[in-house]
């Protein structure tokens, strides 16, 4: 890899971006991809050192589609194609009157933005782009003097850590980055065998639904659809083990004989056409519409483009992935009613080996898995989505996976994953009651996907949301997000905290004392009441010096006395203080206050030294 000298603007030297500089280490990750084979090859020139008069997109728009290079990043590229039909979105991504090449303020740097984990990042880069012989290597657009894709790319490959980790993914995702919106897949083949399906089934399997083209109708013309194959299709020679394709628009047409055929218009971002099906150049399916209808059609095919009919659509690729269209005041459409969703909430969690990841329903521990409350106001269309956390593994094992086959490459980074809801009369409630009950609604079987989503029309009411994965004490970070029509709210449900292991090797310090509760004057009722200060108060100090970091066991009992038959409803409350000098050695000092009916009790503080 070679380095171009150091740049310069109106005497200033040009930004060059420290955290990802212009080195193999930008360009590969483990080498485990073909782009290793270009490292001696490659030059990084700036888009002036490329071709006269730079722009980020070119007068003609179609000229701005993406071109791929020899990065296998088709999945991005064809998230990058929406962001053209939505100035909106491209301009949250790209943030418009950037100085370019050509302005006075123009110092080599760009900025981009990437939604990661509920947030909206900032990336920024300088211009400096991979080249062999003077040429983008990687994507690039129609147009030689464009760069909006290619620095794009750069800042998503930041974002990654190298451009070897874009080689495979899957459109979801990069739909996901680029809009902060939520995206669905649909199969359109097999299912596969049983034996592929077991590892991931659970008491709730439901089958990932087939595409039905007609249910995206009131979004047909805003929601992102690509489709993407896992195999060589037998119209598409060219087409390797999996490659991601970009729905530009589908219509029904009317054919001479009275019937209607729907036709997709499909682009590749090779850039040029791969397909030998009824529809191309002379193909048999234009002698079946009028020809009127047939030059309007072939008139909007651009380079990489192709028609082709709903049969052969559905027979040759394997799944689709739709985005939610956005608005420009940011709320998400529903693809299934094309209702606006205004509101939305989010919180973000974790699996944890020990105290919360329980697996799946058939697991004994699954009741310990995160749990959230999802209160519907009113009736509404919500949409509940499960997003996991990432993980890169940079082994070379699982090299020759990500090249081979793009299904397993979500199981180097992700867990397997499920949401299930159950709706509760009050929050109150028996867990281990309600568990053993259908849920109301659930994602299908536990998916090694990083976002799986459930919809559905609730009622009012409360609704329990527990996220999982297959595997119990498998860890991994989540974002649960609710998009709805009409006023929810989301908030965690509390687990109890963990409880310190007991200790066999120290001694146990016993101590105890009594109190009364006298109405009028110490009886001072619970916490719901402004009485409350009055209860009894007891200071005690925890003394153990490794008590700051490790913990110390201790165990407290309260106890009336009252005939059994009579007893008062009691409690206690522990407040950590900053400060009571008379009971401060080296540890933390609490304030334990009791409360009760009225009547005299004994309190028992054991703690281990």
């Amino acid at each position: 890899m070679k380095e171009e000298g150091r740049a310069k603007c109106g005497g200033e030297a040009l930004f060059e971006d420290p955290d990802y500089p212009s080195e193999d280490a930008s360009l590969l990750c483990d080498g485990s991809t073909p782009i290793a084979r270009l490292q001696e090859e490659v030059t990084w020139l700036r888009p002036q050192e490329i071709c006269q008069t730079p722009a980020l997109f070119p007068d003609n728009i179609n000229l701005a589609h993406v071109k791929q290079g020899l990065l296998g990043d088709c999945w991005f590229l064809c998230a990058c194609t929406f962001l053209l039909k939505n100035k909106h979105l491209l301009n949250k991504v790209l943030p418009p009157d950037q100085p370019q090449w050509g302005d006075s303020r123009y110092r080599g740097s760009f900025k981009f933005s990437f939604w990661q984990q509920g947030h909206w990042t900032e990336v920024t880069i300088d211009d400096r782009l991979p080249c062999i012989n003077s040429t983008l290597c990687f994507s690039r657009c129609h147009s030689p003097s464009a760069f909006w894709v290619a620095l794009l790319e750069k800042a998503y490959a930041k974002l990654h850590g190298s451009y070897e980790r874009l080689w495979a993914g899957q459109v979801s995702e990069a739909l996901v980055d680029l809009t902060g919106g939520l995206v669905e897949r649909w199969s359109l083949g097999d299912f596969g065998s049983e034996e592929e399906q077991r590892p991931e089934q659970d008491s709730d399997q439901v089958r990932r639904r087939r595409l039905d083209l007609n249910l995206l109708h009131p979004v047909k013309d805003q929601c992102a659809v690509s489709c993407s194959t896992q195999s060589s299709p037998g119209g598409a020679s060219e087409l390797g083990q999996y490659h991601a394709l970009t729905v530009m628009e589908w219509l029904d047409v009317m054919t001479v004989s009275g019937s209607e055929v729907r036709l997709l218009r499909i682009r590749n971002p090779w850039g040029r056409c791969c397909w030998g099906g009824a529809w191309i150049g002379s193909g048999a399916g234009w002698s079946s519409v009028s020809p009127v209808t047939a030059v309007d059609l072939q008139s909007r095919v651009a380079e990489g483009e192709f028609w082709l009919d709903e049969t052969e659509f559905l027979s040759h690729f394997d799944d689709v992935t739709v985005g939610y269209p956005i608005s420009d005041e940011g709320h998400l459409k529903s693809i299934y009613t094309g209702n606006l969703l205004t509101h939305s909430h989010q919180l973000a969690g974790r699996w944890m080996k020990g105290p919360c990841a329980g697996g799946s329903r058939n697991s004994s521990g699954y009741s310990s898995n995160p749990k959230f409350w999802l209160k519907v106001c009113e009736r509404g269309e919500v949409l509940v989505s499960l997003l996991q956390h990432r993980k890169w593994r940079n082994t070379e094992k699982y090299a020759q996976t990500l090249l081979e086959d793009s299904k397993n490459t979500k199981h180097q980074h992700y867990q397997a994953i499920a949401l299930h809801m159950w709706k509760v009369e009050k929050k109150r409630f028996n867990l281990s009651r309600m568990l053993n009950k259908p849920p109301c609604a659930s994602t299908h079987c536990h998916a090694y996907e990083r976002e799986v989503v459930l919809h559905g029309d609730l009622e009012p009411g409360y609704y329990l949301l527990i996220p999982s994965t297959y595997q119990p004490g498998a860890e991994a970070r989540f974002l649960i997000r609710v998009f709805s029509s009409s006023s929810t709210s989301l908030s965690a449900l509390k687990s109890p905290a963990p409880s310190l292991p007991l200790t066999t090797d120290g001694e146990w310090e016993n101590t105890s004392f009594s109190g009364s509760w006298v109405e009028g004057r110490t009886a001072g009722g619970s916490r719901n009441f402004l009485s409350h200060r009055q209860n009894p108060r007891f200071p005690f100090t925890v003394c153990d010096e490794s008590a700051v970091t490790s913990g110390v066991n201790v165990r407290i009992t309260l106890r009336q006395s009252r005939p059994d038959t009579d007893l008062h409803p009691i409690g206690f409350h522990i407040y950590k203080v900053s400060d009571f000098i008379r009971f401060i050695r080296v540890g933390r000092d609490v304030h334990t206050r009791l409360y009760g009916g009225s009547g005299s009790f004994k309190a028992n503080l054991i703690n281990v030294l």
